[in-house]
């Protein structure tokens, strides 16, 4: 009897990919490898309920692949969600290594090795919108990514595509996932989770100014993905012989963060209390005002399910693992 392959997940133990693993286990799935940079967060506790062969840390996994030309060759799967995903990070050279140069050796070693290879891009790579927010355009040039973060995951969609390689590998353009698991990431959580923390401590959201004509305070829009049924399209496309290129991963609906605020107080059951304030200037220029995702391309694909309402995931999030400080798979 043929040995079943494992299953590669990056980023394993972080906010997606942790969702992942636990969506893959709840599917039957347990002979996967998790690698990431563990560091001195708590990002360890979203590997504690999960099932899993083994862990390897981020360094460790990119010396293998390199040294070892067949390492991949017992893999079903790659899902690469490891990167860096700070929309604030200044060292290019750090996102240049970490988030484009490390995303080329494990695609091409999965191609050589005939493996399945799944990759996070990001609505990042977008920019201000206005160039459309497309996963169907042909010329990626005409993007223009508003931040390094942006820009390095857009390298890579460029090169791929230059390489003729594009089609055979699965990109996964998330808007904004939000949900369970993403503690650790500091500032870079969603405003659910920092939300959450603030009416605990002080009663009130603070949400920032709009220094846009068209847009009031608190109007400015957002594609939220609720992180399960951003894991359920992962799954669905990796699931689909058919399937290549780049897919937008969103609710295709754009909501204000007004919308979203007043969803957390409901959930907590208390009456909104929200107030504006300034935005750091050195974001200032460089802020999406509104974002949504197109994503006719991937219903094409065959993914009907329908999607959960931004008011539901909130309160599935807020009620089912902010307030009782719980992780996925608990």
């Amino acid at each position: 009897m043929q040995k079943a392959k494992s299953i590669l997940v990056t980023g394993g133990a972080g906010f997606i990919g942790s969702a992942l693993v636990q969506a893959l286990n709840e599917r039957g799935f347990e002979n996967i490898l998790i690698s990431d940079y563990l560091g001195t967060d708590e990002k360890w506790r979203n590997l504690v309920p999960l099932k899993y062969a083994d862990y390897l840390e981020a360094d460790s996994l990119h010396e293998k692949v390199e040294q070892t030309p067949g390492f991949l060759k017992d893999f079903s799967h790659v899902y690469h969600l490891g990167a860096c995903s700070a929309t604030t990070e200044k060292d290019a050279r750090y996102l240049c290594q970490n988030n484009y140069e490390y995303t080329k050796t494990l695609a091409l070693a999965a191609l050589q090795n005939e493996v399945r290879f799944l990759y996070a891009s990001s609505a990042a790579t977008y920019g201000d919108g206005s160039q459309g927010m497309s996963d169907q355009t042909n010329d990626l040039h005409k993007l223009r990514p508003l931040n390094m973060y942006g820009y390095s995951k857009h390298m890579f969609d460029l090169w791929a595509r230059r390489q003729g390689i594009s089609d055979k590998l699965i990109g996964l353009k998330y808007f904004n996932v939000f949900g369970p698991n993403e503690n650790h990431k500091g500032d870079m959580r969603s405003l659910v989770a920092k939300a959450f923390a603030q009416i605990q401590e002080t009663g009130e959201i603070g949400l920032f100014k709009s220094y846009h004509p068209d847009y009031q305070d608190g109007e400015q829009k957002r594609d939220f993905l609720y992180v399960k049924d951003a894991v359920k399209m992962t799954l669905h496309l990796s699931g689909n012989p058919q399937a290549g290129g780049l897919y937008n991963l969103g609710s295709g609906e754009a909501n204000t963060w007004l919308t979203l605020a007043r969803s957390i107080f409901d959930a907590l059951g208390k009456m909104p209390s929200i107030r504006f304030i300034e935005m750091p200037v050195e974001i200032r220029e460089k802020y999406q005002y509104y974002t949504c995702a197109d994503i006719s391309k991937l219903r094409k694909s065959g993914f009907t399910d329908p999607l959960t309402t931004l008011p539901e995931a909130v309160r599935d999030y807020v009620n089912g693992y902010l307030v009782p400080d719980k992780r996925l798979g608990e």
